[in-house]
């Protein structure tokens, strides 16, 4: 059944009167043209977006004598009871200045007037840059993790976080990108000479992650990556891990970004319990 819910319907069906003068099945199969190709992906996303944002956060450290108090380091988004954060293991700091009172934080509220709670690190997988922290306060909206066995290249997705940290206010950004290969985490070396401890260490434990043809930047790592018509989680975005792995030697090219797959965040959650 065709769904007439769109302008170019509603404008047809107004001027149905017109259809007795030869013009009438054309202009109905344009409009109904219009309503397959028109924004109806476009306003999807838009009321994706309006349910993912009040879960998705900011991650930081805060130390009320230091200027600026607050420091962003990433995104992370609410799992779980609504008081679980994942995030990525590289945004979350080894150590903190107890002394100075710095802590670890997870930024939620909206805009400009941002809401800070204090959070505890229960649990990482440093193996897959994972992180799960628990969050002060009232619970948050929770996203729901998906199968992601089940994506495959060429698959539409969305990831929102905060590229940019808090310089322009607390304003959660949205990107669009197709999955353009699932590929190994390491990057192929011409010989041994470029070994080094680390990447010995990912050779002995490779894994597939999902590379996408959008944008993305450093703030952005812990951002989930969702359907943008479900809002359904299927992975979670990895820049600085990622890349220093697999385009040390490409100098890093802009429009290339990395996801480490939810069933990875799954695993975690389970080992966490």
């Amino acid at each position: 059944m065709v769904n007439f819910s769109c302008v170019a319907c509603h404008r047809y069906l107004r001027f149905a009167p017109f259809r007795q003068h030869g013009i009438g099945f054309v202009s109905l199969f344009l409009a109904v043209l219009l309503c397959i190709l028109s924004p109806a992906s476009h306003a999807q996303l838009e009321e994706t977006i309006a349910r993912i944002k009040p879960s998705v956060v900011g991650i930081g450290t805060y130390q009320r004598m230091k200027s600026p108090a607050l420091t962003l380091m990433g995104t992370g988004f609410a799992v779980g009871d609504g008081l679980h954060i994942v995030t990525n293991a590289h945004v979350i700091p080894e150590t903190l200045n107890l002394e100075r009172m710095e802590k670890q934080v997870v930024i939620t509220g909206r805009d400009n007037e941002p809401e800070i709670r204090d959070a505890t690190v229960i649990f990482r997988d440093t193996a897959h840059d994972l992180a799960l922290l628990r969050i002060s306060g009232t619970a948050l909206p929770v996203l729901t993790l998906g199968d992601s066995e089940l994506i495959r290249e060429g698959r539409r997705v969305a990831y929102t976080g905060f590229p940019i940290g808090m310089v322009l206010g607390f304003y959660p950004v949205t990107h669009q990108a197709i999955v353009s290969s699932i590929t190994p985490i390491i990057r192929p070396v011409n010989n041994a000479v470029q070994l080094d401890a680390k990447l010995i260490r990912q050779l002995k434990t490779p894994f597939m992650v999902f590379q996408l043809d959008g944008v993305a930047y450093p703030g952005n790592s812990g951002s989930p990556l969702y359907d943008p018509d479900t809002g359904v989680v299927y992975g979670i975005i990895n820049m600085v891990y990622v890349k220093g792995k697999k385009e040390a030697a490409l100098s890093a090219p802009s429009g290339i970004s990395y996801a480490i797959p939810g069933r990875h965040i799954v695993h975690m959650l389970n080992s966490a319990r």
